[in-house]
């Protein structure tokens, strides 16, 4: 294959842009590439970088010549790597993080990128969602960090425990707190442990004056969260997150102890956390006797 076919289909498995290592490697020497960009055949995008053809780049073309621009150790991240899960917008100009000092047309964030942190999308080097939305939080409010964590959820980017991990290796990080702050609002089930939200749970029933539930006791053969027996109710406290084999399983419960004569009301953690009087609002509507508290 001619050299200059080689680069073409080089830059075609590239989303359209070459490195200067790549152009020596197939071939041509620093005149043939001087050559061909005074023949507007290559085309500078960064240092060391060329589009190839044409100066227009997709926006994955715009990220993998960050990517390359940036060396070896560099990763596609913040704003970029938001975008490119469809996350969060854009930054003008493409952001990455590397090792090297700071380039025209690129902003270099510097920090270790731990194993298991990065994984390739369509050819370029991105940090996983977890590690993106930990970034995120150096650069968004926490208003636009709240709407990216829901584009993840609704997207399925977040597995079981993958934000949990984030925040346990993320210590001295600028971005732990905003993301707490915003996990608390979205995605409680990653900040708070189970016994954490049912005593947060217990403190609203308090507040409000309301009997005291029985807490994790068996009804039927089932252990239910908080059972008022006198009214005939069970709360159950939901994860936002339900596979399909679990919420198979816990709606046949549902009904098994509806045919039986209690009432259920399933409440997510994201509503115990952050709508507490419409919580106990709920609660007391369906146990009208009100007490001490427990």
């Amino acid at each position: 294959m001619p050299t200059d076919a080689q680069v073409a289909w080089t830059a075609a498995r590239q989303h359209g842009v070459v490195h200067r290592a790549q152009l020596l490697a197939l071939g041509l020497s620093r005149a043939g590439i001087e050559r061909r960009v005074a023949a507007g055949w290559l085309h500078r995008v960064h240092r060391g970088v060329y589009a190839v053809g044409h100066p227009g780049l997709t926006n994955r073309g715009r990220w993998m010549a960050a990517v390359l621009a940036g060396g070896a150790d560099a990763v596609l991240s913040h704003r970029s790597a938001g975008a490119l899960w469809g996350l969060s917008f854009d930054a003008q100009e493409p952001e990455i993080t590397a090792s090297l000092h700071r380039r025209p047309g690129l902003v270099v964030h510097k920090g270790a990128i731990r194993p298991g942190e990065t994984l390739t999308v369509d050819g370029i080097r991105v940090t996983k969602v977890g590690r993106t939305l930990l970034d995120l939080a150096e650069v968004l409010t926490v208003e636009q960090l709240v709407d990216a964590i829901d584009k993840a959820t609704n997207a399925r980017h977040l597995g079981r425990g993958t934000l949990r991990s984030v925040i346990n290796g993320a210590r001295g990080r600028r971005g732990l707190k905003p993301l707490k702050q915003a996990l608390l609002i979205t995605r409680p089930q990653d900040v708070l442990t189970r016994s954490e939200l049912e005593r947060r749970a217990l403190r609203l029933i308090r507040r409000a004056r309301l009997e005291g539930p029985e807490v994790n006791v068996r009804l039927h053969g089932y252990e239910v969260d908080l059972l008022w027996r006198q009214h005939r109710l069970v709360v159950e406290l939901d994860s936002r997150e339900h596979h399909e084999h679990a919420f198979e399983r816990d709606r046949r419960r549902d009904a098994d102890l509806l045919s039986r004569g209690w009432r259920v009301l399933r409440l997510t953690w994201r509503q115990v956390v952050n709508d507490p009087a419409w919580v106990t609002e709920v609660i007391s509507g369906c146990a009208p006797t009100t007490g001490a508290g427990p």
